[in-house]
Parts: C-alpha cells; sequence; structure tokens
C-alpha cells in the first residue's frame, strides 16, 4: 500500500493507493510550521482513524507546491514507512519533456496532473485544476508537457471580492439557479461560479484552438471545485478528482523503478 500526498497552498491532499485504486483519502490544511514529529503524529493518526496499520505501507511519495512542508512531510512518510521518500518535482526522471522555456519552474503539482492525464489516457489532454488557483495544462499523449495557463483561483477571487467590498458578504460557492440574480447573495454566487465555468470554457475553447497538432484535446478537470464548476462549463468532459494522487502513484513506480 502507497501513501501519497499532494501539498496545495492551502490544503494537502493525502492519499493511499493499493494496486491502481485509490482507496482511501484525506484533506488537512497545509501548514509550514509543523515538526516532522508533529507531522509524523498527524499521518499516523489518520492512518488509525482509518484503520489502516502503518506496518502495510510499501513506500511514500509527495509532490508539492510549499517548499517549507516539503522536508518535514517526507521526513514523516519516510518514519511511518521504513523507505524513502519520492519527491516529485520538475528534476525527477518521469519521461515528461517539459517543452517549456523555465522547465524547473513548472509545479509539482502540474508535472504530476500531466504525467497521470497522458498515462491513464494515453491522448493528448488539458487538465483544469481548480485549487488555490486554476491552471490550465496541456500534455501531449506522448508526455510532451506544452505549457499552460495559471489564473487566480475561484476561491481566491470570491475572498478577494469579500475581503474588499464592506457591504458583500461571504457566501457559499454554489451556482444559482437563473444568472441573472435578484438578491445579492445570488449575484456574487452567478458572478463567482458562473464567471468561473465561462472563464474555463474561454480559455480553453483559445488553447484548443493554439494546439500544435491535428487532434483535439481531450479536456480534465480536478481540484476541489472542479465538481461544482464542472456542470455549467460545457468545455470539461471529465472529473477527476483523484488525479494527482495517480500521478504520484505512478510517479512512485516509475522512479522507485530506476
Amino acid at each position: 500500500m502507497l501513501l501519497v500526498a499532494d501539498v496545495g497552498n492551502t490544503e494537502t491532499t493525502l492519499g493511499l493507493c493499493e494496486g491502481e485504486t485509490v482507496v482511501a483519502h484525506w484533506r488537512v490544511t497545509t501548514e509550514a510550521a509543523r515538526t516532522p514529529d508533529e507531522v509524523h503524529l498527524l499521518l499516523d493518526g489518520l492512518l488509525r482513524a482509518g484503520g489502516v496499520d502503518a506496518r502495510r505501507l510499501s513506500g511514500a511519495a509527495v509532490g508539492s507546491v510549499v517548499p517549507a512542508v516539503t522536508a518535514p512531510l517526507a521526513e514523516a512518510m519516510r518514519r511511518l514507512t521504513d523507505q524513502p521518500t519520492v519527491v516529485v518535482d520538475a528534476h525527477a526522471p518521469l519521461g515528461i519533456t517539459l517543452a517549456v522555456d523555465e522547465p524547473l519552474t513548472v509545479g509539482a503539482d502540474r508535472i504530476i496532473n500531466t504525467l497521470a492525464a497522458s498515462r491513464l489516457h494515453g491522448v493528448d489532454c488539458i487538465v483544469v485544476d481548480l485549487g488555490t488557483a486554476t491552471t490550465y495544462d496541456c500534455i501531449t499523449s506522448d508526455g510532451v508537457f506544452l505549457g499552460g495557463i495559471i489564473q487566480p483561483g475561484v476561491r481566491t477571487s470570491a475572498e478577494t471580492l469579500f475581503r474588499r467590498t464592506a457591504k458583500l458578504a461571504a457566501t457559499e460557492l454554489t451556482a444559482p439557479k437563473r444568472v441573472i440574480g435578484t438578491r445579492t447573495d445570488e449575484c456574487i454566487r452567478s458572478g463567482v461560479v458562473l464567471g468561473a465555468a465561462a472563464s474555463v470554457d474561454g480559455l480553453v475553447r483559445r488553447i484548443k484552438a493554439e494546439w500544435p497538432r491535428a487532434t483535439v484535446p481531450r479536456v480534465i478537470a480536478t481540484g476541489g471545485l472542479a465538481t461544482v464548476i464542472q456542470p455549467h462549463a460545457s468545455e470539461i468532459e471529465s472529473v477527476e478528482p483523484d488525479l494527482t494522487l495517480h500521478g504520484l502513484r505512478l510517479a512512485h513506480g516509475i522512479l522507485t523503478a530506476h
């Protein structure tokens, strides 16, 4: 059983993979101040609560966009598994060609997502990851990362709106029944949720228009808000909430085989 961790700016998603299946996952707040001892206790507690004996773990992999979290987490995972933790970043020999101007600056999450998309689907893909930032990552079927787009995340944009407008209270991020709101909370939800969906559709169409191959790429959504946005974004073909965890699973297999 493999323990994997996707460290985002706001949340860290932890998963347990058995074979090709994600059998359990948890979301915790990303906290840079935790020591390896604290992280070890947190991980051990989550495993115990899930009825998982840490002795069943055969290894671990982490992909992180928060450098201060990476080393304590990797050390805690090593203690749990008694195996070196695989850390996935732009230096990792994953068989992905980073065809961009500054390949070493590409975030681990983007590399992992594109690895998963190309290996699991075997076709050209656009991965839309709706997290703290919304990223659009472009990968060919043969593993060439073409680049992409980074824009402010849906929740990040909403929080900025609430913080900078004294009379607009925070509201739940769900789509309203119609675009034209008749109450303030409906107007906000329309602007945030439907606005994000329209942005996804518009940017995906622009990416497709620039796609360097004759094939039309498949559009996959992942991330915490993917299920909220997908029903209103016609360009999204599927939602795969565990895509990054599967990418970490695949990366662990590739890197430990060397």
